[in-house]
């Protein structure tokens, strides 16, 4: 091929046929790359659509596109190998090109197999406790992977330069020195590592727990390499360090499971008739398409001369459809007492008594009888 494309630029002077069979020969291998790698992306397409998984079109959607302009660096190889112009031009761009591409389709490899792990872990079903867990741990080890894939490829372009080579091979001579110096630099870097490890191993949040964190409750829609994604319950995020989870205590209301208890307290009068309170409070919880059945309990749990304090337990599937359950508790159980048993409203009683008579000595009243003494008699 690249004798036909000399005889055909023969006429050509000579300054310009050298570069000229250069382009053409890497324009021949760049179509002939895309040709390959369109036909065999044709059938894999084919072989993903034919399979009841979405996984498997989901990875081949994402290595088109890397996998593409590997195909094209690839034809321009073969083509250099029979071209010296080519070639001479290539081995200048071969050390950047190389570890850039390879780098990318590690990373996209990565994450497509990632992704279609997610894809086989619903956390949308109601028991989704291991699948938020194999969550967590792909989308830690992803992001780790990542940066160091990353770290690796940027590490072995610059390796390609003589100069930065030689600085490299200076370091690790002096490997006190460079120890320290990458140890200084790298240290949040190393830390964050370390971090997101420990929480990949430990398991203290996974994906979609719900927290209570400074006061604040949310649910886990993110985890970062160096921090945390928190979706607060009026759709604010709290952006939160890795290591706070780590190093400070939290509220984890789902880590071994969604299900809580949850209680309303009534302070009634003291004089108050437990009985139909508490039938009133199991027909209604019984009957309440929030209740998941585990727990329903009336009690008194404290008294005093005013009032005295009733708890009602209860227990949902989960965080917020206890929240709402309490609620509704609290509004049926006030509206019925105020309907049914008024009498069961907290009041203040006080006893009427008699006028009280005062009798004065015979001392008071000469000194109430007695006039006020003068300005100037006190001189």
């Amino acid at each position: 091929m690249i004798d036909i494309i000399e005889r055909t630029i023969a006429p050509l002077p000579n300054w310009a046929e050298a570069p000229l069979v250069a382009l053409l020969a890497a324009a021949i291998g760049m179509a002939l790359g895309l040709a390959v790698h369109a036909l065999l992306f044709r059938v894999l397409r084919r072989v993903a659509r034919s399979s009841q998984s979405e996984a498997d079109d989901l990875v081949v959607a994402r290595l088109a596109r890397p996998t593409r302009w590997a195909f094209v660096a690839m034809g321009v190889v073969l083509a250099a190998r029979d071209t010296p112009a080519l070639d001479a031009a290539w081995s200048r761009f071969a050390p950047f090109v190389m570890p850039l591409l390879t780098g990318w389709i590690a990373v996209t490899v990565l994450r497509a197999f990632v992704e279609a792990m997610m894809v086989r872990n619903d956390i949308s079903i109601a028991d989704n406790r291991n699948a938020r867990r194999r969550r967590t741990r792909l989308a830690i080890f992803s992001r780790i992977g990542t940066f160091l894939i990353v770290f690796l490829t940027i590490a072995g372009m610059l390796a390609s330069i003589p100069g930065v080579r030689e600085i490299g091979v200076t370091l690790m001579a002096s490997a006190g020195l460079a120890a320290l110096a990458v140890g200084a630099a790298a240290q949040p870097a190393l830390k964050a590592l370390i971090a997101g490890f420990q929480m990949a191993l430990t398991e203290p949040i996974s994906i979609d727990d719900v927290i209570v964190l400074d006061g604040e409750w949310g649910r886990i829609e993110d985890i970062r390499t160096t921090y945390v994604v928190v979706r607060l319950w009026d759709e604010r995020r709290l952006v939160v360090p890795s290591n706070r989870f780590l190093e400070d205590t939290f509220q984890n209301w789902t880590k071994t499971g969604s299900q809580l208890l949850g209680t309303v307290m009534l302070y009634l009068d003291p004089a108050t008739d437990i009985a139909p309170l508490r039938e009133e409070w199991g027909r209604f919880i019984t009957a309440h398409p929030l209740f998941d059945g585990r727990a329903q309990v009336l009690q008194v749990t404290d008294h005093s001369p005013d009032a005295m304090e009733v708890r009602l337990l209860m227990s949902a599937k989960d965080g917020p459809t206890l929240f709402d359950l309490r609620c509704f508790a609290r509004e049926h159980m006030l509206d019925w007492i105020r309907r049914e048993l008024p009498e069961a409203v907290v009041r203040r009683r006080t006893l009427p008594v008699a006028p009280v008579e005062v009798a004065a000595d015979a001392a008071m009243l000469e000194a109430m009888a007695a006039p006020p003494p003068r300005r100037g008699d006190a001189g």
